[in-house]
């Protein structure tokens, strides 16, 4: 069964926290009590000595023991919960608190369940030596039970410990809960709108956007690839609705002068004339050159486009390229000038550089009002190969610039002006382009003209 995103990060999320607590509770609380214990036994060592050493100071100052001495001895025993005993250097027992006080008070510590039988320990007893400046005068005895340091303020702050951690423990437990839901809420609510926007795109509708709004960068670049490609597929949508159209355009054309003509000879209106027959030759032969560039569209598309490299003078070949079509402009009077850069080489496929410069020549001109003139620029900007086609044409609407190089698109106004164009001449040009690992871009102002731009890498140095 699976689960939702939501769901697992909140788990996962959880089940972090409370592993992260109980490693952090288990640390915390072995480290304080083994520090918390050691620091009880130095202030047991401490008291032991401190009896040891008040004995000493009562026997100096007095020369012996006497019955004030013991009470302050047994005020002492009793406050600290110890057995005392001191004897003579003839093991005679000079002073003996007794150790009723002791069990009286771990009784007392059982019924309050203030220490438990655990806790209580051992009774213990050691003994140790009295001496005065150096001289042993005999010796003391300390009894206690194995945890008699444990007094009920240290029981109480280690209980009060322990308390706290678990306290803080259930808080924590609380907030990493609300906080592993809110963290998954935000990351999964956003994949849960793309992943509907995703839903009805692949139902046929391309207007849906995924509306996210996210602080995490993963999630909002998604977001954007998702719309970015809401909208490409409506734009190949409409191309592929446009291809049809045109493709049927171009087409009927030929067709439908074929149909007129033969129908006209099946009524006998028209004899046949090889004059009549050069037309059907023209319709023809302009369907044979329709279905062929269709033919090398496809190829280009479905393989890789093998170039035949070779190193030449790319400045001298466009001369000649301009050379050849002079003629065909002059005799529209319309103007072909260039300003190309000397001895410029480079490594390309001399054919296919032809063919881009004979399609974007061709282009321009088939635009070209009335005293029409083309400028073609060749310049080297540092390592790469800049040619510019400036025409002064009938330019391009601002609506059909980013689809110029599609297959078979043409704009509304190059369609009136009824060219003869096939629509697909652009679109070999810019494989070609890119087959050299070049770049080809247009600018166009409407009614003022187009301008073709080709960046090639890689010249060489004369």
């Amino acid at each position: 069964m699976k689960a939702s995103l939501s769901k697992k990060l909140s788990l996962g999320f959880f089940l972090a926290v409370i592993v992260s607590i109980i490693l952090a509770s288990f640390i915390s609380n072995y480290t304080v009590n083994k520090e918390f214990n050691k620091y009880l036994v130095d202030e047991h060592k401490s008291k032991i000595n401190n009896v040891i050493k008040i004995a000493e100071d009562i026997y100096n100052n007095q020369g012996s023991f006497s019955k004030a001495n013991e009470a302050e001895l047994q005020r002492y025993a009793i406050m600290q919960d110890l057995y005392i005993e001191i004897k003579d250097l003839n093991s005679n027992t000079i002073y003996s608190s007794g150790n009723s006080h002791l069990y009286h008070k771990a009784m007392m510590g059982h019924m309050m369940n203030n220490v438990s039988e655990n806790n209580t320990g051992e009774y213990i007893e050691n003994k140790y030596p009295l001496a005065i400046n150096n001289k042993n005068i005999g010796s003391i005895t300390i009894g206690y039970f194995g945890s008699s340091y444990l007094s009920t303020a240290s029981v109480t702050f280690i209980n009060t410990l322990n308390r706290s951690f678990l306290f803080s423990a259930f808080i924590a437990l609380i907030f990493g809960l609300v906080i592993s839901i809110v963290i998954s809420r935000e990351i999964s609510n956003p994949l849960v709108k793309i992943t509907e926007a995703s839903n009805k795109m692949r139902s046929g509708n391309l207007d849906v956007r995924a509306l996210v709004n996210s602080n995490t960068k993963e999630i909002d670049e998604l977001s954007n690839s998702i719309n970015y490609l809401a909208e490409t597929l409506k734009n190949q949508e409409m191309l592929r609705k446009r291809l049809t159209s045109d493709i049927a355009h171009e087409l009927r054309t030929p067709l439908t002068t074929l149909k007129t003509h033969v129908e006209a000879f099946m009524d006998g209106i028209w004899k046949p004339t090889p004059e009549r027959f050069e037309d059907f030759y023209e319709e023809i032969d302009r369907l044979s050159k329709m279905v062929d560039n269709l033919r090398n569209l496809s190829k280009l598309e479905e393989s890789n486009l093998n170039l035949n490299k070779s190193t030449f003078n790319i400045s001298s070949e466009l001369e000649k390229i301009i050379d050849t079509f002079i003629p065909l402009y002059i005799k529209e009077n319309y103007q072909l000038i260039s300003d190309i850069s000397p001895e410029i080489d480079t490594s390309m496929d001399k054919d296919k550089f032809k063919q881009i410069m004979h399609n974007l020549l061709t282009n321009s001109y088939k635009y070209l009002k009335p005293n029409g003139k083309v400028e073609v620029i060749l310049k080297k900007e540092k390592q790469d190969v800049m040619i510019k086609v400036i025409d002064n044409g009938i330019g391009i609407p601002e609506k059909d610039l980013p689809y110029v190089f599609e297959r078979f698109y043409r704009s509304d106004l190059s369609r009136n002006k009824n060219t003869g164009g096939s629509g697909i001449g652009l679109t070999i040009t810019k494989t070609f382009v890119e087959a050299h690992g070049g770049k080809i871009y247009v600018e166009s102002v409407l009614n003022k003209g187009s301008t073709f731009t080709i960046e090639f890498p890689n010249v060489i140095s004369s």
